[in-house]
């Protein structure tokens, strides 16, 4: 068998173990496009079908049940081969994560984790000085509703909830001294309301039109204006003096400290987010000491970011 046929037997491992190209594709980080096409050059190849659809998924045709148990094995084996060498980059880290999140929270705290890790190397999102050169990652940092059990180990890892976001409205220092000298039954009419979809499918995600409806300060069409699906692009869009936006302010703190961008209203009329960002650990990785020292220091990170916005909204 030619070697540039590897791949496309790793597909038909992965689709059987999945039982479908789509999930497949998510485990090797491809698209389904391309996992069909790994296998389809190997069927095409061996002039035979490999994998049949049934209504439980896919599953190995005849053609392929007598070289099965070799595939397993073999691939287990090229896994157990990994992780044994996997173990030996213990100063790498590679995080894959909402790059809102890796941009505004983690990426200003970091240099203090180097500072007392200073051989530890960095991949986020596949760049940094230490380059993904193999597709999995360490540490995956996604924002998503909370798991029926939100902490602990599974098959697919361990899981650690960071922190929820408080959805607020937040403008520019001058937009915000223009609101303040407005009425108070329209001290947003007139002014561009920016929408944020970062949060959109969270139980709990406020909108100007839910804001609007309980605080009031407009008459016409809340609905309207800009939308941004990424909360960098909002923020930059805020500090231009552009418009208010109802953003996290666990993201945004630091820009609030530094008296960038601030709070027109006060913050109490906001509302906790129903899911939070989520670190969730490749099973393994954990074994390696930089990734244990890494988790404990972005754990306390996260709880200082959490106790930091319960008390600015406590007191604003």
């Amino acid at each position: 068998m030619s070697l540039p046929y590897l791949k496309s037997l790793e597909a038909v491992d992965a689709a059987l173990q999945a039982g479908s190209l789509k999930q497949a594709a998510a485990a090797l980080s491809i698209t389904p496009a391309a996992a069909g096409q790994r296998i389809k050059a190997l069927e095409e190849f061996l002039g035979v079908d490999l994998l049949v659809r049934t209504r439980a998924g896919l599953r190995a045709a005849p053609e392929l049940e007598g070289a099965l148990p070799h595939l397993q094995r073999a691939f287990a084996e090229l896994k157990l081969a990994a992780d044994a060498l996997d173990l030996q980059r213990t100063d790498e880290i590679r995080i894959a994560a909402v790059s809102d999140w890796a941009d505004l929270w983690l990426t200003p705290r970091l240099a203090q984790f180097r500072a007392r890790h200073p051989n530890v190397m960095f991949a986020i999102n596949g760049a940094g000085d230490a380059p993904q050169r193999i597709g999995r990652v360490d540490c995956e940092v996604v924002f998503a509703p909370l798991e029926e059990k939100s902490t602990g180990r599974s098959p697919a890892g361990e899981t650690d909830i960071l922190f929820h976001d408080y959805l607020a409205p937040v403008g520019s220092p001058a937009n915000e001294r223009r609101v303040r000298a407005s009425p108070d039954a329209e001290r947003l009419e007139g002014f561009p309301l920016l929408h944020l979809d970062f949060y959109k499918d969270d139980a709990e995600a406020l909108t100007w039109p839910d804001w609007i409806a309980r605080y009031g300060g407009r008459f016409t069409a809340p609905e309207r204006g800009i939308r941004f699906q990424r909360v960098t692009t909002a923020l930059e869009a805020v500090r231009s003096d552009a418009g208010f936006v109802i953003a996290g302010l666990a993201l945004l703190a630091d820009h609030i400290a530094r008296a960038e961008v601030s709070l027109p209203f006060p913050a109490a009329a906001g509302q906790w987010t129903a899911g939070a960002f989520q670190a969730r650990y490749r099973p393994g990785a954990l074994r390696k000491p930089a990734m244990r020292a890494f988790r404990k220091w972005l754990s306390a990170e996260a709880a200082a970011s959490a106790e930091r916005v319960a008390a600015l909204v406590a007191s604003h």
